[in-house]
């Protein structure tokens, strides 16, 4: 009789030791499936964002003047080589949102280039000039003949992020 409450006692406490482990397994698995993000500017959440495409219909429906505050996600195609001043965000195949940092007060890291952000701020259309286009161009690194192309000023989807969150994992 000793001998079969001493066995149940042992293997009582072997069974509850593989469930607490298996717990342990279920939340290490969930931890992993978790979106990481690196925070820059002001601490922004990512619940209640837009996609690109969502975000291109409310800059074309803008015209210059108008001011949006908005938060949307997409993967950044091209940052200034120079600082990470600034950064170009896809919204469709031939259009771009230009971002820049409320206040001058953060940078993007220079390696960013194809990872996902998700931008909160203010949207607007504005106009850029040729000065200004150039001036880009240059600090993305492109060449002398490149600059000296750009001739005339373009109608910008331009954003000034007062957060952003960059994808790591």
């Amino acid at each position: 009789m000793k001998f079969a409450i001493k066995f149940c006692a042992v293997a009582l406490v072997f069974f509850v030791g593989c469930k607490q482990a298996e717990k342990e397994n279920k939340l290490e698995i969930s931890k992993v499936q978790e979106l990481v993000f690196a925070s820059f500017g002001d601490k922004i959440s990512n619940e209640k964002v837009l996609t690109s495409k969502e975000m291109l219909i409310k800059f074309e429906d803008m015209i210059a003047g108008d001011t949006i505050n908005i938060k949307f996600a997409s993967e950044i195609k091209e940052v200034c080589a120079a600082k990470g001043c600034w950064m170009k965000l896809p919204l469709a195949e031939e259009k771009e949102a230009m971002v820049r940092f409320k206040d001058y007060g953060f940078f993007m890291p220079l390696d960013s280039k194809g990872k996902e952000v998700v931008v909160e701020g203010k949207a607007f259309v504005q106009t850029t000039s040729v000065a200004e286009l150039r001036h880009y161009a240059k600090d993305a690194g492109k060449s002398k003949e490149e600059i000296a192309a750009i001739t005339t000023s373009k109608k910008e989807f331009s954003f000034e992020a007062n957060g952003v969150l960059l994808k790591v994992k």
